[in-house]
């Protein structure tokens, strides 16, 4: 069995043995969760140590039969683009557990249990390499967050919950109906095989089928982003998560989306892809400002931060869509960034609930007065956020705005906008949540980090500066994959060149002369 194999099979094993352990013991229960999502987080750096970033092909491959008919393999791999997104997904499960252990006091099995097979699902849409197994470990990714919602949420945690299954169903139905019908033409599910097809020629679709499709795996990506306008869900399940369901919303699942279009939608569909690139950017600008402009006038602190997401991730559909090597690898680092960045708010937001248990911004202020670490750590966070140099989010979002202005320099003026407003409402909402007068509330129930917080939030922190300094540790194997994906882009794309008259190049040597 192979490194990655384990990484996906032991979160499975964790959860039968969280299901094992008797309900009332929450102890045993917490403790497992931890050791496991701590075991998966150490295998998975086993991957980053033995990745060799010199190999173009998939690494730590398993490719055998699943279903004999029609032909589905358990076919899994990673490369470049899924590495670091695996490595992602690992660490933050921990995270997660340990932000949970005094918050989740009611049916404690079945929520760390829930949390654990989770990381399995999203694990595996990471690595999937047979179109059929992507659908399923992305489905397995969706019911423990509906339940994550819909049981341990607030007060509206069922509208919340039904929304985000409602929204995410609707465009997973229309992604199974491109995959089916990609099966029929190319008789297989394995997505190399078929990106083969389509690079080779040998898999051809009218200007109409390429659209269809494209918009088929598109719409499925987009709602998952989000992407504007189809970005509602997301405010509404932010604010009625609990916050380990807040951070992995927000680091990880919103990543399937934009995994999702540079993995499938740009290879698959590479001339649909640049047909539709316009239009996507300009949404994806729309969704930057308004983004947030939104979350500035928002007085819950969870809502500002959902806000703020869709955003930041405007930023990555417009890396993406630029089809230059910058814009991708930017996409790729933003991705990463925004993962441990708003994940550490999430973190954060949701240590000051267990605290105030009130998430309205009007009901704190003077913070940093009782608790200095906590207002340091969220200071540090929230200059990452907003892009601060030596800080991650500065490397993605600049990679972003220089390959999109050798594309667009429009494009970049309206996008660097958002990095202004951004700027506008974090540096407010720590002004009025950290600086003035503590009222009593705030002195007498809000305290500094616990050891326990701390062994949360400190990785995310160090990541901040590590991803904001050394930034070869990380852009080596993404920038390989990302070129590999260019590469299949130009496939089948029709390019119109003007001729020149008769004798125009010979007269124009003459006038250089």
């Amino acid at each position: 069995m192979t490194l990655l194999n384990l990484c996906l099979a032991l979160p499975v094993a964790g959860f039968l043995l969280i299901l094992a352990i008797p309900k009332e013991n929450h102890r045993a229960i917490r403790t497992a969760a931890l050791a496991v999502s701590l075991l998966v987080f150490g295998l998975s750096l086993g991957l980053a140590v033995r990745f060799d970033t010199s190999l173009p092909a998939y690494q730590f491959v398993t490719n055998v039969p699943w279903i004999a008919s029609p032909a589905i393999r358990y076919h899994v791999g990673i490369d470049g683009l899924s590495l670091w997104l695996v490595i992602l997904s690992t660490l933050l499960t921990p995270v997660g557990v340990l932000v949970s252990w005094r918050y989740i006091d009611r049916r404690v099995k079945e929520f760390y249990a829930l949390l654990i097979l989770m990381e399995s699902g999203l694990i595996g849409v990471f690595v999937a390499l047979d179109l059929f197994l992507f659908y399923v470990f992305w489905e397995v990714s969706l019911i423990p967050m509906y339940f994550l919602i819909g049981v341990w949420g607030h007060e509206r945690r069922i509208y919340a919950a039904v929304k985000f299954f409602l929204f995410t169903m609707a465009g997973s139905v229309l992604m199974l109906a491109a995959i089916i019908y990609l099966y029929t033409q190319a008789a297989t599910f394995d997505y190399p095989a078929i990106l083969s097809l389509v690079a080779e020629g040998r898999l051809r679709f009218s200007p109409l089928e390429e659209t269809l499709l494209f918009l088929g795996f598109f719409l499925a990506f987009a709602i998952k982003v989000p992407l504007f306008p189809l970005h509602t869900w997301l405010p509404d399940a932010h604010v009625e998560a609990p916050t380990a369901g807040s951070v992995i919303l927000a680091s990880v699942m919103l990543k399937m989306g934009t995994y999702g279009l540079l993995r499938f939608s740009l290879p698959l569909f590479p001339s649909a892809s640049r047909e539709h690139a316009p239009w996507i950017a300009v949404l994806a600008i729309i969704g930057i400002i308004y983004g947030a402009l939104v979350a500035m006038v928002q007085p819950n602190m969870k809502k500002l931060v959902a806000y703020s997401s869709v955003s930041h991730l405007g930023f990555v559909v417009l890396g993406i869509f630029s089809f230059t090597q910058l814009g991708l690898d930017g996409a790729v680092y933003q991705m990463l960034n925004h993962g441990i960045s708003t994940g550490a708010l999430f973190v954060l937001v949701g240590f000051l609930y267990e605290r105030r248990h009130s998430l309205e911004i009007a009901d704190y202020g003077g913070v940093a007065t009782p608790a200095p670490n906590l207002a340091v750590v969220f200071m540090i966070t929230t200059l990452a956020s907003i892009g601060l140099p030596v800080l991650n989010n500065f490397v993605g979002e600049y990679l972003v705005l220089q390959g999109t202005a050798q594309v667009n320099f429009r494009w970049t003026v309206f996008a660097a906008i958002g990095i202004i407003l951004s700027a506008c409402y974090m540096l407010w909402l720590y002004q009025r949540a950290f600086f003035g007068a503590a009222p009593e509330p705030v002195r007498a129930h809000v305290h500094d980090l616990s050891p326990r917080e701390w062994s949360a939030i400190l990785p995310l922190v160090v990541l901040m500066v590590w991803m904001g300094t050394a930034t070869q540790t990380f852009l080596p194997p993404i920038g390989a994959a990302n070129a590999r994906i260019l590469e299949h882009t130009r496939q089948n794309v029709e390019f119109h060149v003007k001729q020149r008259p008769p004798g125009a190049a010979s007269a124009e040597v003459a006038r250089a002369r």
